[in-house]
């Protein structure tokens, strides 16, 4: 989704507008990709982390131990000198929400056959049962190319 540290711009440019939980990031470019992409907290809080640790942000704890975070002035001249990259992520962000919005039923397609196969694969599955499952994602592949 993110070039190497265009999401450390992505979550400043989102800072820009407001002060933020960790979730509301995932949240927010979740909504503005149409559901293509919603990055885990595992990318999001060390992302942050880093962040304050530069000095970009700073956290402040609210909420029931929620932290709130919000830029620093240092996060936006950082932010500033690296403008036209941050400008070119956030407009990749709305195409893809464009794209996706457009082929919502294949999204959704994608998702429950995401689901189903990371159900099959967890599974003690024999080796009969996965070249099966192989076979048929080659088919599919196969057919759509076709189109």
């Amino acid at each position: 989704m993110f070039e190497s540290g265009e999401l450390r711009l992505v979550i400043l440019r989102l800072l820009e507008e407001k002060p933020r939980h960790g979730y509301d990031f995932i949240r927010e470019l979740e909504a503005r990709t149409g559901g293509a992409y919603a990055p885990s907290p595992g990318v999001i809080y060390p992302t942050l982390t880093m962040l304050e640790e530069l000095g970009h942000v700073v956290a402040q704890a609210v909420d029931e131990g929620k932290r709130m975070y919000a830029i620093t002035a240092a996060g936006r001249a950082y932010l500033e000198e690296h403008r036209a990259e941050t400008d070119g992520a956030m407009k990749r962000l709305d195409l893809r929400n464009e794209r996706w919005s457009e082929a919502g039923p294949v999204w959704r397609a994608m998702q429950n056959l995401k689901t189903v196969l990371r159900g099959k694969l967890t599974g003690a599955s024999d080796q009969k049962t996965l070249l099966a499952v192989a076979d048929l994602l080659d088919d599919a592949a196969k057919k759509i190319e076709r189109l």
